[in-house]
């Protein structure tokens, strides 16, 4: 990874960080530490139905339980709805934008747009193609819309420091969503640029759509950061690692007799470090970590194995 490594974790308040959350939060924090970079928490609360002040509360709390801090004040996404809207006009007098009248059953029964492995419902342009005239008028007439970027099915890729190429091609995604709060692939490039992040650190199941991110930054003219998409914790049933697959919250597993350390021990030996019974925090893990040991492929796990003494047991999928 080249020079450059002020980090950030930026988890959205809507319930429990699970062992996958945490997992990605170590990952994104020891690049940067190990690095001396700067590492900075945002909380992406732009879901104002999903977000709660609880669930903020709670991650942070996890976070520091095991030796995870950050630097400077926490950013909230749902303060900087000005900056969007700045962001948002920008394009929108580039004639990069466009109000789509469509509802989400429309978008799933119209013709798919060429586009990605991953990136679900693909717009195919239906309300790029109204005259100008009628989307004023609908708009005008309080129809409820969103906005959409007119990408004209941009091929845009990046290099993943854990992924290697993802290349796709870029659909007229949406950037302000029909409540008026400003879409993740708007808000997301923007906050990066903003808080000069070298490299983002997240879950791979966020990489299909990053090029749209790519392509915000390129017409806003702002930095691009480096990426890293760290491959997903799964449960044993192949599902994205969740509630039903047992104990997978600090809390939970503190509740069944697991502490923070013992956690901290399993989720070192799954990025590829050997934990020392002296390790307490992430602190300890800094000088043993590697980018390149990070596994490549996702893993399947069953939280029930952490309770019984067998360690992080998993099953690779390359």
């Amino acid at each position: 990874m080249a020079s450059g490594h002020d980090g950030r974790f930026a988890p959205s308040p809507t319930g429990p960080l699970h062992l996958g959350n945490l997992r990605t939060a170590l990952v994104a924090w020891l690049v940067s530490r190990a690095h001396d970079g700067r590492f900075l928490l945002r909380v992406d609360d732009l879901d104002p139905d999903r977000s709660r002040p609880e669930h903020e509360v709670s991650q942070l709390d996890d976070l520091l339980a095991l030796g995870i801090d950050w630097d400077g004040d926490l950013v909230r996404q749902s303060d900087r709805l000005a900056r969007y809207d700045d962001a948002l006009s920008q394009l929108d007098a580039q004639d990069l934008t466009y109000p789509c009248f469509c509802t989400r059953a429309e978008v799933l029964a119209a013709a798919a747009a060429p586009h990605g492995p991953g990136v679900e419902a693909p717009y195919p342009g239906t309300c790029a193609r109204l005259a100008r005239s009628e989307r004023t008028a609908r708009v005008v007439a309080g129809e409820p819309h969103c906005i959409r970027v007119r990408a004209e099915a941009a091929t845009i890729g990046f290099e993943d420091e854990l992924l290697g190429r993802v290349e796709t091609i870029v659909d007229d995604f949406v950037v302000r969503r029909r409540d008026g709060v400003a879409a993740y692939n708007l808000a997301s490039p923007v906050d990066e640029a903003d808080l000069a992040i070298d490299v983002v650190v997240r879950g791979a199941d966020l990489a299909p759509t990053t090029p749209r991110q790519v392509w915000i930054a390129e017409r806003l003219e702002l930095h691009v950061p480096q990426f890293a998409h760290v491959p997903l914790v799964l449960g044993p049933d192949g599902a994205r690692l969740a509630k039903r697959h047992g104990a997978a919250s600090l809390d939970e597993l503190s509740a069944r007799g697991l502490d923070a350390a013992a956690v901290l021990a399993l989720l070192a030996a799954s990025i590829g470090i050997e934990p020392r019974a002296t390790d307490t925090s992430a602190r300890d893990l800094v000088d043993r970590f590697s980018i390149d040991r990070v596994p490549r492929g996702d893993e399947r796990i069953d939280p029930a194995r952490f309770l019984d003494g067998s360690g992080w047991s998993s099953s690779r999928i390359e």
